[in-house]
């Protein structure tokens, strides 16, 4: 063999390696197997933490959206969740619109009857003055949380075909059973809930589109979810990160149901606090989310082996 074949060869030899290398994403062989467990572990002690560090009770959970893998701390308990739930009646609205139920530009009046208290603009409009699409109303309900508009929207829509959509997604934890600023209904035990093992299925499905409906409406509906509205998630990542999430908070209670598009390393978290008060719980809900970016920035440029190379080199 020549001296220049030899060198042609064993460049070959080496391009290969490395194109072999760089072609599995991050995590899918089994090396470093028992790295990536003790960082698991590290993420769900720091979670057990931020529980025992805050008063009232903590539930939480993430999703590495690459490999599946769920790591939380009393995830399976049931929640409250104030604006959170409006995630499961955003899903049904679209549901229902995609399959020609209802129209999301159908435009209905708000009247003086339909004024909600709580968070929300619409309680300052005149009486049946003004008319709003669907679309318009869950716009309202998302981005500033807007009682009135979800009201609204739970009359057109149907509680029930909320939670029969809810439980066709597997998770029947979460269910509706309110609306808005009810709390006569809420002492009665008719309140909106919700695990955050449920939440996050729901959040991981968002992101797959393993909704009933449409890609295009299901890529709608995450786009009105990115709507920046300030809050624990979206100030745990930098700028530039999309976040489709919703926050709830009630007295006592703060949810926040996170999709955040991290490149090189996508993740679902959420967070639950109850039996609190609000600087407590908005406290636990920033330190998860801080908790969940850390560990998932590590992993997102990451090699099997733990080098981390450019995100142009990682296959899509």
């Amino acid at each position: 063999m020549t001296l220049r074949r030899s060198i042609v060869r064993h460049h070959l030899a080496a391009t290969c390696a490395i194109g072999a290398m760089l072609s599995a994403a991050p995590g899918a062989s089994g090396a470093q197997a028992a790295q990536r467990a003790i960082l698991a572990t590290k993420l769900r002690t720091e979670l057990r933490r931020i529980a025992d560090d805050t008063k009232g009770v903590v539930g939480a959970q993430v999703i590495d959206l690459a490999t599946g893998e769920r790591i939380g701390v009393n995830d399976t308990l049931t929640f409250p969740q104030g604006s959170a739930i409006k995630v499961p009646l955003l899903i049904e609205l679209f549901h229902q619109d995609d399959a020609g139920t209802l129209k999301l530009s159908t435009r209905v009046p708000v009247g003086l009857a339909d004024r909600t208290g709580g968070s929300g603009l619409l309680q300052n409009l005149g009486d049946a003055t003004s008319e709003l699409s669907l679309g318009d109303l869950a716009m309202f309900m998302i981005t500033v949380s807007d009682n009135t508009a979800t009201n609204l929207l739970i009359d057109r829509v149907g509680m029930d075909k909320v939670n029969a959509t809810t439980r066709a997604l597997g998770v029947p934890e979460v269910k509706l059973q309110r609306k808005m600023i009810r709390p006569r209904d809420s002492f009665a035990g008719n309140e909106n809930i919700a695990t955050p093992m449920a939440a996050a299925t729901i959040m991981a499905k968002i992101a797959k589109c393993e909704l009933p409906m449409s890609r295009d409406r299901c890529a709608a509906l995450r786009q009105l979810l990115e709507i920046p509205k300030g809050g624990p998630i979206e100030a745990s990542v930098p700028e530039g990160v999309k976040v489709a999430w919703k926050p709830g908070d009630i007295e006592g209670v703060n949810t926040a149901w996170g999709l955040v598009d991290l490149p090189g390393r996508p993740y679902v978290v959420v967070g639950m606090v109850n039996y609190s008060d609000a600087d407590e719980g908005m406290k636990a809900l920033r330190r998860i989310a801080d908790a969940a970016y850390g560990y998932f920035h590590v992993l997102a440029r990451s090699t099997p082996y733990g080098a981390r190379v450019p995100l142009d080199v990682i296959p899509k």
